[in-house]
C-alpha cells in the first residue's frame, strides 16, 4: 500500500489505519463536522482518535460516533471527549449511506480527519467486515511488500 500524499489545502489530523485492516473499504464521502471551539483547538494540536469511530443515520441526519477528541484543559466551556458529532452531508449522500447500511454486513467507518481550507472534514467510507482469513491475507501481502522493498534497498546498496 503506497503512502497517500496530502492534497493541496489539506492538513491531516489523524488517519484510521485500523479501519483498512478490519474492513473492506468501498465508496468514500467527504463530510463536514459540526464542532465547538474547544474541539477545534484540540484538533489543531493534532490530538484525536478515530480507532472506534463509526457513522450512524438517525432521523435523516448523519452522526459521527466514537471519535475521541481529548478535553481541553482549562477551557471555560469545554466539551465531552466522546460525544456524537453531526456530519454535514447532502441529503442524497445521506440516503445513499442509509441504503448501504440496510444491506447486510455493511457499516460506515471514519478513515481520515483533516483540515481543508481551515474547516474540519472527515472522510467516511462504506465498509464490509473482513473475515479472519482475509485479515491474515492482508498481513501476508503487507509482509511480502515490506520484504521486497528491503531486498531492493539491499540490492541498491551493493551497486
Amino acid at each position: 500500500m503506497a503512502k497517500e500524499k496530502e492534497k493541496p489545502g489539506e492538513q491531516l489530523i489523524v488517519r484510521n489505519r485500523r479501519a483498512a485492516f478490519q474492513y473492506e473499504l468501498g465508496e468514500t464521502f467527504e463530510a463536514g463536522v459540526a464542532l465547538i471551539g474547544s474541539e477545534v483547538k484540540m484538533l489543531r494540536h493534532g490530538s484525536a482518535d478515530l480507532g472506534d469511530s463509526w457513522c450512524a443515520i438517525e432521523r435523516g441526519e448523519a452522526w459521527l460516533k466514537g471519535v475521541n477528541i481529548p478535553v481541553m484543559p482549562g477551557a471555560a466551556f469545554g466539551h465531552e471527549a466522546k460525544r456524537a458529532r453531526k456530519l454535514l452531508l447532502h441529503a442524497s449522500e445521506i440516503e445513499e449511506i442509509q441504503r448501504a447500511l440496510t444491506r447486510e454486513g455493511m457499516t460506515v467507518a471514519a478513515t481520515r480527519l483533516y483540515f481543508k481550507d481551515g474547516r474540519v472534514k472527515v472522510e467516511i467510507a462504506l465498509a464490509k467486515g473482513k473475515k479472519q482469513a482475509d485479515k491474515r491475507e492482508t498481513v501476508k501481502t503487507r509482509e511480502a511488500e515490506r520484504e521486497a522493498r528491503a531486498a531492493m534497498t539491499r540490492g541498491r546498496r551493493r551497486e
